[in-house]
């Protein structure tokens, strides 16, 4: 453990003067007894400065990992991800657990630092709750962390620079419906400073509605980074589509699940007891989620991931770089407050050629190939060369849909 203190230690002296990572994150953890095939959920909406994101597969000291980390870290901290022994990891930025101490002991990607210490060596809750006792304090963290693993153990860990309290999405004194929500603030913290309401809102609104129909499924989740009404105002921006996408419509734009800042989306989906933990998937929307799509990711013998969503030779992901200049149509306004103010027009209109319906149509064929071969590989309990190949054909699949789709941008 001396020796993971001292990989925090040096991190931190590099990036102390770094921003911090998390401005605004939307999270949720459904345990595997409310879910129709007893698989647990972890799901993270990703906002943050850092707009470059990528995945990256790691040969860690003890267990292999699937990472998502920003195109221009040195130090390549994660922010979520998944590994060989099925333990999975998100965090939230929580701005309400060092009351007193917030400003000097936050520090710079700290949160990140732990989560990639954490895929590395743990393959369980116990394991997690171990590493945060022993780390040194002060922590440097004021998060969130989400975790679930292969034994069916989900839970929320509250983490302040002095030590946690846990939340167990298993206990129903603690998860009456099986599922707990985190936005930016902590429940065990000094509420008067919580921050993310409106999405804590909008959040809770989508669980409470999909454990009513028992439909905390994967499809139904992954609409959720795309999820366009405001969980305060209830505005509901389908309301307010414009005819076709050369009537220009601005709206507010501000505190949606969706953000300006969203830079990628997760749907960590687990295993059920018994299952081998190498089954366990990262469905991924690497990039905006109003401009790019969602893929399965697995950690597979290869270690290959899509040539699309990891390091391209300008070191950043060729498919969040392609959702960034999509996102430019999307907000055109360059000055002032320009980020808050969306073009509906181009993201959503009654003609159907709205950026993200657009997307929807090859999506669904991604979608749908991937799940077919993940339940081929569900019934096989073991991988082989299938997805790999799955991960080639989405390469070529998906560049040649953007190019079709977008001439004007793309070609």
């Amino acid at each position: 453990m001396k020796q993971f203190n001292l990989i925090l230690f040096v991190a931190t002296i590099v990036l102390f003067c770094n921003v911090a990572d998390t401005q605004a994150c939307t999270s949720f953890i459904v345990s595997g007894k409310a879910t129709p095939d007893g698989r647990p959920l972890l799901f993270k909406n990703r906002d943050t400065y850092d707009l470059n994101n990528l995945d990256v597969f790691f040969k860690g000291a003890k267990y292999d990992y699937i990472g998502n980390v920003n195109a221009n870290s040195k130090s390549r901290s994660v922010w979520f991800g998944h590994n060989s022994a099925g333990f999975a990891i998100i965090n939230t930025a929580a701005y309400n657990l060092n009351p007193k101490d917030q400003d000097a002991k936050k520090i710079p990607e700290r949160d990140g630092l732990v989560m990639k210490i954490a895929l590395e060596q743990c393959a369980t809750l116990k394991d997690f709750e171990n590493l945060l006792d022993t780390l040194s304090k002060p922590l440097g963290c004021d998060s969130n962390f989400g975790v679930i693993d292969a034994q069916g153990g989900c839970a929320y860990y509250e983490t302040g620079n002095s030590g946690y309290v846990k939340f167990d999405v298993n206990d129903p004194k603690i998860a009456p419906y099986g599922y707990l929500v985190r936005t930016n603030h902590g429940l065990s913290g000094d509420r008067t400073m919580d921050k993310g309401i409106s999405r804590y809102n909008a959040i809770t609104d989508i669980c409470l509605n999909l454990y009513s129909a028992q439909r905390f499924t994967v499809d139904n989740a992954l609409k959720i980074p795309r999820y366009l009404t405001h969980g305060l105002t209830k505005l509901n921006l389908y309301d307010y589509m414009p005819d076709n996408d050369s009537q220009s419509r601005f709206m507010s734009f501000r505190d949606f699940i969706p953000r300006y800042l969203t830079a990628s989306s997760v749907l960590i989906q687990g295993v059920r007891p018994g299952e081998s933990p190498l089954l366990t998937v990262d469905w991924t929307i690497i990039g905006s989620p109003l401009t790019t799509i969602a893929v399965p990711l697995f950690i597979t013998p290869s270690g290959k991931l899509p040539v699309l969503v990891t390091e391209g030779k300008d070191g950043k992901s060729p498919l969040c770089s392609w959702g960034i200049l999509l996102k430019k149509e999307l907000f055109p306004i360059e000055r002032g407050e320009g980020e808050d103010y969306i073009d509906l027009s181009k993201l959503i209109n009654k003609q159907g050629t709205g950026i993200m319906q657009r997307n929807a149509s090859f999506e669904k064929e991604v979608l749908d190939r991937g799940k077919k071969i993940l339940e081929t590989v569900r019934k096989n309990g073991k991988f082989d060369k299938s997805i790999d190949e799955y991960y080639t054909w989405f390469d070529t699949y998906v560049s040649n849909a953007y190019h079709t789709q977008y001439p004007e941008i793309f070609n």
